[in-house]
């Protein structure tokens, strides 16, 4: 029996390894694929992504605590201080505060001290990133604050306060529009500027000087490269990097002629603008309303300090740039050189005035409805005769009128580093009133922009530098606020004018201010100077008074100031209401520069009196 079973057993252990020599095969190659797939996993990891894990390694390890740069100064032409630095107390946390078990202490705690709410500070710890660097919570600190935070210092271990370099306006409100002013860099921004280097916290100039010349101003960042723990707690510095302070710049402005502008302009809104108009430099420009850019240095906006720069009237536009009006009859300048320009009309053209002039079916009224009589040129600049002005421009038409309103500059920004800021106004042609209007350019559109009324919108800042062209003998300057040493060829270009438009154009605005409607300015206080006056029509809004214009440039044989006064819907004339602005400017410009000459005259003959023999002998004697 065994015998003959022995073979079933046989049979049996046979169908169980039936298969098992390809096992070890199996298992090698499945071991290989592993092992390869690993391999090349480690590869990748410490070769192609090595710098990356050991970039983030080294960032849960060392942080950096920032120390933001000091702004850059800002001085007049004269050196004197227009921007500088404050340093006051900032509290700063570190991102992960929030998420730590003290948070429920710490966070309500300041909370009440700084009256900021809990979310608020969340907000700027998550919106910094875990891994960033101290993240400042609140800044500008009052004593009392500071005080009770030393109180529950052991509260708040997690807390920091550091300084920090805060922009801070000696002058206030004087040179609100100028400067500008910085604030704290919004997400928006952020967005646009983390390429440059900017990040949460940062302060950044909004608008202004400020804004213009952010890279030169701004500075380099500096800090401490710390190595924390575990918990994101300090451990021991390992270097330091000096934060490099932004360039100091100075400006065309002169603040005392700044400071006679903004006098002259109380009580009113509108501008006052003084250029050199040899070479565009900006020696004083103020806009009313204005508002006090220290404000935007303060930790929170009171609802009073809210209200005082979000008013109706606007205080944070600059209307010198950012807004535009009819020029009235300052534009008369442009109808002159149109006029003469054009070959239709000469120097010695006289024309009959009268109380009014009707074109088809319209009646264009003389301003004193009852004419001056014959006119020449000069004569009707002096007198503002809109008669005369009506039949220039109803003889040269409209392309030509819109030929030179643009060469003075119109409908086009002026080039001041003000360029996201400054509007182009508005020069209206035949395409755009077809389009406005449907209707095709007319006879009346000439007339009307002939005396500066119409569709046509121009900035305070564009009628200075029209100005500016007959003052430099035909030359449109391109208005800058940064202070340099080039010649003044390099800021401006010339129109071509004719020597006899210039001289015509020289001639009536000089008669304006001896014989015309400028004897506001025909004064002793001041050299003979050349103007011209404009009332314009408030026609966007009628229930409105008129706004009044007077520029004026002096001294008239060899002007050196060009000022411009605009009071935005103050009624009467410009020159009631404006030109005695301009004279309260010019006066602060020639009295100084009196003193000046008187100044430099006293030394010199102290150094005469000081080296001559006599002095010398007498010297001599003593010793």
């Amino acid at each position: 029996m065994r015998l003959l079973q022995q073979p079933q057993l046989a049979s049996k252990k046979e169908t169980r390894t039936v298969g098992r020599g390809f096992q070890p095969l199996f298992f090698i190659i499945f071991t290989l694929l592993m092992t390869a797939g690993i391999g090349a996993r480690l590869v990748y990891l410490q070769i192609a992504e090595g710098a990356n894990y050991r970039k983030r390694a080294e960032a849960n390890r060392i942080r950096m605590i920032p120390k933001q740069p000091e702004r850059g100064n800002i001085f007049d032409r004269n050196g004197k201080l227009l921007a500088t630095t404050r340093y006051p107390r900032s509290v700063y946390l570190w991102p992960m505060a929030h998420t730590k078990p003290s948070w429920s202490v710490v966070g309500p705690r300041l909370s009440k001290i700084l009256n900021i709410p809990v979310e608020e500070m969340e907000k700027k710890l998550d919106d910094s990133g875990f891994n960033s660097s101290l993240v400042r919570i609140a800044r500008d600190l009052n004593d009392a604050e500071i005080t009770v935070l030393k109180e529950y210092a052991n509260e708040l271990k997690d807390v920091e306060i550091h300084t920090e370099a805060v922009r801070y306006y000696p002058h206030g409100q004087e040179l609100a529009h100028v400067l500008g002013y910085t604030r704290e860099i919004t997400p928006q921004q952020l967005k646009r500027k983390k390429q440059e280097g900017y990040r949460p916290g940062d302060m950044i100039g909004q608008m202004g000087v400020e804004k213009a010349y952010e890279k030169l101003l701004r500075g380099e960042r500096g800090g401490q490269q710390v190595e924390v723990d575990g918990k994101g707690r300090p451990i021991r510095v390992l270097g330091e990097k000096q934060a490099k302070a932004g360039s100091d710049i100075h400006l065309t402005i002169d603040l005392n002629l700044q400071k006679a502008a903004e006098k002259a302009l109380t009580g009113r809104n509108g501008v006052i603008i003084a250029l050199n108009p040899n070479n565009g430099a900006v020696l004083a420009m103020v806009s009313h309303p204005t508002f006090d850019p220290n404000l935007f240095s303060k930790r929170r906006l009171s609802k009073k300090d809210w209200e005082s720069i979000q008013g109706e009237n606007h205080p944070l536009l600059n209307r010198a740039v950012a807004s535009a009006f009819p020029p009235a009859s300052t534009f008369k300048i442009v109808t002159v050189t149109a006029g003469l320009e054009s070959g239709k009309f000469s120097p010695d053209t006289v024309l009959q005035t009268y109380g009014s002039l009707t074109v088809g079916r319209v009646t264009f009224a003389e301003w004193n409805h009852a004419g001056f009589g014959p006119l020449g040129f000069t004569k009707a600049l002096a007198m503002s005769s809109d008669t005369f002005f009506y039949q220039i421009g109803r003889g040269v038409g409209g392309p030509t009128l819109i030929e030179w309103a643009r060469k003075y500059g119109f409908g086009e920004k002026t080039g001041i580093e003000f360029n996201t800021e400054e509007t182009k106004g508005h020069i209206p042609d035949q395409a755009w009133k077809q389009r406005t209007w449907k209707i095709p350019w007319t006879v009346g559109d000439s007339i009307n922009m002939s005396i500066g009324q119409g569709a046509l919108q121009t900035t305070p800042l564009q009628v200075s530098v029209m100005f500016c062209i007959p003052a430099n003998g035909g030359y449109k300057v391109k208005p800058h606020l940064l202070k340099d040493h080039e010649e003044a060829k390099n800021w401006r270009e010339s129109l071509n004018m004719k020597p006899s438009t210039v001289k015509t154009l020289r001639e009536g605005l000089r008669k304006v201010i001896a014989e015309g409607t400028g004897k506001a300015l025909n004064v002793s206080t001041i050299p003979p100077t050349s103007g011209k006056s404009g009332t314009a029509e408030a026609w966007k809004n009628r229930v409105k008074a008129n706004h009044a214009w007077f520029g004026a440039y002096a001294p008239a044989d060899k002007p050196e100031i060009v000022v411009l006064a605009f009071a935005e819907h103050s009624g009467g004339g410009g020159g009631s209401v404006a030109a005695p602005m301009v004279l309260q400017v010019m006066e602060e410009f020639f009295q100084k520069k009196s003193l000046n000459k008187s100044d430099k005259a006293d030394t010199e003959a102290l150094k005469l009196r000081t080296h001559s023999p006599r002095m010398r002998r007498q010297n001599e004697s003593r010793e």
